[in-house]
């Protein structure tokens, strides 16, 4: 049952060893978990996922593979009222059992679920006594006893019984999907370079345990300075126009970095970049810094970070004069290709869909003047673009 379980695991393109399926079953062998399925769930997906971009998929494939056996725990009525009981005997936690008490026990409970069986001969909404939904009886869907069984239909929200696989919490986290704040923290953290600067703060424990050893036994405590991210970023933001449609996603991307980097600086630019930029949108007119400036101004390890979706009229780019708002001397590509030259790693991140690259003229020719260094603002894209400004 479970090689099956891994091959459909790999054939839902989820990168599982051999090694992992084998600590899986160490895992099982052992006795780690109880019988049941929810925990099963938790134990395969430690053990056989190792990236959090992958647990959607999991989900979904354990749903799939699983599925006739989460449909067998919900024929509760096609089913004699013993094994129901020895199945509950089975699952129920010390707490649920504990509580169940207070009814007079299980068997007082199981004893009152086939009077009920007996009794009842119309659908209930809303009660407290009989089989039904939106309740407090402790029999039925949709409501909510601590003491109650299930019986048939999806939790009510109190997540008591419900499939844990089919919630997909993780939903977010596939490497194709447009990311939040938090996934994106995630992807950033790829691009870091730890160094120890400042006052000594943190506890050496290595350090602390060899002087220790040496001084005869005698606690030596040894402290050094905490360790922050070194890297530092320039983030250079499209503004206005079209990016009016992607705020949301470059504000999360913009909040994340300046989470995570100690050492970030950011200035604005309307669709391209030409010879000045820009801090203040309000002011962009009256505080203005040259680009040249900029050149002198930050060393080339800066890992420079282009933020736009590159959707212009392709003069915009490749002609002097092109930009939409003043008579620019010399074309966008040649300060473009200035930055590339300057910083040696950069990227820029595009929030527009990558399917529709193609159709945009002025995208093909910013991927061209940067060496095709361009990727979509996504798990898997800003990963990427992460391994490039880390090399």
């Amino acid at each position: 049952m479970l090689i099956d379980f891994f091959y459909s695991l790999r054939s839902a393109k989820l990168p599982v060893s051999v090694k992992e399926y084998l600590t899986l079953l160490e895992a099982l062998k052992a006795n780690v978990i109880a019988p049941s399925l929810d925990e099963f769930y938790y134990l395969a997906r430690i053990t056989l996922v190792k990236d959090e971009q992958y647990f959607d998929k999991f989900d979904q494939a354990f749903g799939a593979y699983f599925n006739g056996v989460a449909q067998a725990s919900e024929l509760a009525f096609d089913v004699p009222l013993d094994w129901l009981k020895k199945k509950l005997q089975r699952d129920l936690s010390p707490e649920e059992k504990a509580q169940i008490e207070a009814m007079g026990g299980l068997d007082k409970l199981m004893e009152r679920l086939k009077e009920l069986f007996d009794e009842q001969k119309e659908r209930h909404e809303g009660g407290s006594k009989w089989i039904g939904t939106g309740g407090t009886s402790p029999f039925g869907n949709g409501g909510y006893n601590p003491e109650g069984v299930r019986i048939g239909g999806d939790a009510g929200g109190n997540r008591t019984a419900v499939k844990v696989w089919e919630a997909r919490a993780y939903r977010d986290y596939d490497d194709q999907v447009e990311i939040g704040t938090r996934n994106i923290k995630v992807a950033l953290r790829r691009l870091r370079r730890f160094a120890r600067e400042g006052a000594a703060e943190e506890l050496d424990l290595p350090d602390t345990i060899r002087s220790t050893a040496a001084n005869a036994g005698w606690l030596d405590l040894k402290m050094v300075p905490e360790r922050h991210n070194k890297v530092k970023v320039l983030m250079l933001l499209d503004v206005g126009g079209s990016m009016d449609d992607h705020i949301k996603r470059t504000e999360e991307l913009f909040s994340a970095a300046k989470a995570e980097f100690k050492h970030l600086e950011f200035y604005y630019f309307h669709n391209c970049v030409y010879d000045f930029l820009w801090k203040n949108n309000r002011r962009r007119h009256a505080e203005r810094m040259p680009t040249w400036d900029l050149l002198h101004k930050f060393t080339p390890d800066y890992k420079l970070i282009f933020v736009g979706d590159a959707t212009m009229s392709p003069y915009e780019v490749l002609q002097p004069g092109g930009s939409v708002e003043y008579n620019n001397a010399e074309a966008g590509a040649v300060w473009l290709r200035r930055l590339a030259d300057h910083f040696p790693h950069f990227a820029w991140l595009n929030p527009e869909p990558e399917g529709l690259w193609a159709y945009r003229q002025s995208v093909g020719a910013i991927r061209e003047v940067l060496g095709q260094r361009m990727y979509p603002l996504t798990l898997a894209g800003l990963e990427t673009a992460m391994r490039v400004l880390s090399k």
